[in-house]
């Protein structure tokens, strides 16, 4: 981690599941579980949903990663013990509460995937914006092996990443998929060398972290509410959602700066 990201401070700090640490405008939030893959326990995702909650106001992006050789096994299985019907929907619903912060909160999240991104771990994953993936990382969903069936999340979002059948393949028969079928299917945006992944996500948050706050927004609670929606639907809310945006005065003064010259035009990479 740079020098000049520092730990965190206040309630923040008294999270001892997570790793948190801050320069400027981007937060790095790791999970700290690495004697046990990382598994999402009930206090992780208390934890998770708390600290999602109590960003500190100067955050615009945020980098979730996973500390030690695993972004995240899944649900700690030694935790599931012999829940009631109605204890399992409550389990359920506090993963949701919590993953609900993480996609629909206030700034962007990039996540950085390496070695397992498994059952719990792919939920989790997927409740972000963006995704790094390392060349260690892999795939699964081992639910249906376990008799068991998602309950964080996944089957309304890895779905809308890869497809209902591949996920449907993915649990009925446990198969895994290494970082490049990952990235070729849409598990993650980006791919590159073991250990670049922070790299990579911190260079991204700290591009994403520029944009106009409600830009983000909009990218981030519109874009995919639009596609859910009848194309009808969609565009009616797509142009509520860009004349919001031009309005702003951030936009404006954006808008101005590129018309004098002083702010950079679209180039090839």
């Amino acid at each position: 981690m740079p020098v000049d990201f520092r730990a965190a401070t206040g309630l923040l700090a008294q999270l001892e599941l997570l790793r948190i640490e801050q320069c400027g405008a981007v937060l790095h939030l790791q999970l700290n579980r690495p004697a046990k893959r990382n598994a999402v326990s009930d206090a992780l995702v208390a934890q998770l949903h708390t600290a999602f909650v109590n960003l500190p106001e100067a955050v615009r992006a945020v980098v979730l990663s996973g500390a030690g050789e695993h972004f995240c096994a899944g649900l700690d299985l030694a935790e599931l013990g012999e829940r009631s019907v109605a204890e399992g929907i409550a389990h359920s619903r506090s993963w949701h509460a919590a993953f609900e912060q993480i996609q629909f909160g206030r700034v962007p999240v990039i996540a950085v995937l390496h070695g397992a991104v498994v059952g719990g771990g792919l939920e989790l994953a997927s409740a972000a914006h963006l995704r790094v993936a390392e060349k260690s990382a892999f795939y699964a969903l081992p639910e249906g092996q376990r008799g068991l069936f998602v309950g964080g999340g996944g089957s309304a979002r890895v779905p809308r990443l890869i497809g209902a059948a591949r996920m449907a393949d993915m649990m009925l028969t446990g198969r895994v998929y290494d970082a490049a079928e990952g990235l070729s299917i849409g598990l993650s945006q980006y791919l590159v060398d073991d250990g670049q992944g922070l790299v990579q996500a911190l260079a991204l948050a700290d591009k994403v972290a520029t944009n106009a706050p409600l830009s983000n927004f909009a990218v981030m609670h519109a874009l995919p509410r639009i596609a859910d929606m009848s194309q009808s639907e969609g565009l009616f809310t797509e142009s509520l959602m860009a004349a919001i945006a031009q309005g702003d005065d951030a936009a404006k003064s954006r808008m101005r700066a590129f018309l004098d010259g002083k702010a950079a035009k679209v180039a090839k990479s």
